[in-house]
């Protein structure tokens, strides 16, 4: 039985708590919250354990899920993979980029798993497009919020932006050439709405516009590529693909088209999306990993190259966190 220990219980905390009760192979050793209050109703609702100390927490578990503000995430990572034990961890992984550093050195010296909480890699829509070939050139991102204060310690690149980060590095394979970004902040300090421009060595371009001061809410991610059109509805859980009919569109919706090379038949099909919790399956697959000893689906690695990403907008909007 996989012993877990959560610090942190706030919002997203108790949906980590939720989740773990039902994932098979797990047990709740308790949970770590230094405000009193809210530990207080945790332990009443879950009727789990309230640790004294983080350190009395990760003595008592062999993973760590940490749900806590991003400037603790360092402190909390570091002293569990010290103690042997393995990490899930929120994004952005670490507040600093010396922080981030540090912590892929920690676990590539140790013998433990780390995966960061990238959610949306594990949304269903998105899913639903695993099996298709993907070379897109050219990418479409819009990610609206309307405001709220929770998660505005950081700014809206490293609160949402980075998300959708996360995904076109896994999408793209192609280093980064250039990027331009701006961004302004509105209701904080820091910047709550961003658009940014990346440039990668095999000539894709990636276009990000995050917002956390929008009057809707809105997910989007829109891939172009050669004969393909794919649209993934990541807050709605759809996923749309237009494309030059082939063999493997013989069932879906098709039309001709004239175009200057003749005509073409054009396909639409709405790949199936399986229905399942986010949440609930990364979770799921970071306990997998530890029990099968296979590498975690969002590593050290890729939490960290989303991170430069982030922090290398942020110094192009001139908002740069400290790097040390």
């Amino acid at each position: 039985m996989l012993r877990v220990g959560v610090s942190g219980t706030g919002h997203l905390g108790k949906f980590h708590l939720n989740n773990w009760k039902e994932i098979p192979g797990v047990t709740l050793v308790g949970f770590y919250d230094p405000n009193d209050e809210a530990a207080e109703e945790v332990s009443r609702t879950y009727g789990l354990k309230r640790f004294a100390t983080e350190a009395e927490l990760i003595e008592a578990s062999d993973a760590i899920d940490i749900v806590s503000p991003t400037q603790h995430h360092f402190d909390t990572a570091s002293a569990a993979i010290r103690r042997g034990r393995h990490v899930f961890v929120e994004k952005p992984m670490a507040n600093t980029m010396a922080e981030g550093q540090q912590l892929v050195k920690l676990v590539q010296e140790s013998n433990v798993k780390l995966q960061v909480g990238h959610v949306e890699r594990f949304n269903p829509a998105f899913l639903a497009i695993r099996d298709l070939p993907l070379n897109p050139m050219f990418i479409e991102v819009h990610r609206l919020a309307q405001f709220n204060p929770r998660g505005t310690e950081v700014s809206v690149i490293l609160d949402l932006m980075i998300h959708d980060i996360d995904i076109v590095l896994s999408i793209v394979n192609s280093d980064v050439k250039t990027l331009s970004a701006s961004g302004v902040a509105v209701m904080t300090d820091t910047p709550d709405i961003a658009n940014v421009r990346i440039e990668f060595d095999n000539g894709c371009v990636a276009n990000l516009t995050s917002s956390r001061i929008s009057m809707k809410k809105m997910r989007k991610i829109r891939l172009f590529q050669k004969d393909a059109y794919i649209g993934i509805d990541f807050l709605n859980k759809k996923t749309e693909v237009i494309r030059m009919k082939g063999d493997a569109d013989e069932n879906a919706f098709s039309f001709d088209i004239e175009t200057p090379n003749g005509p073409k038949t054009v396909a639409i099909s709405n790949p199936v999306v399986p229905d399942h919790n986010a949440i609930k399956q990364e979770l799921t697959e970071f306990a997998a990993s530890i029990q099968n000893n296979t590498r975690t689906v969002v590593n050290e690695i890729d939490g960290l190259r989303a991170m430069e990403v982030a922090h290398q907008i942020l110094q192009k909007i001139g908002n740069s966190p400290s790097t040390s």
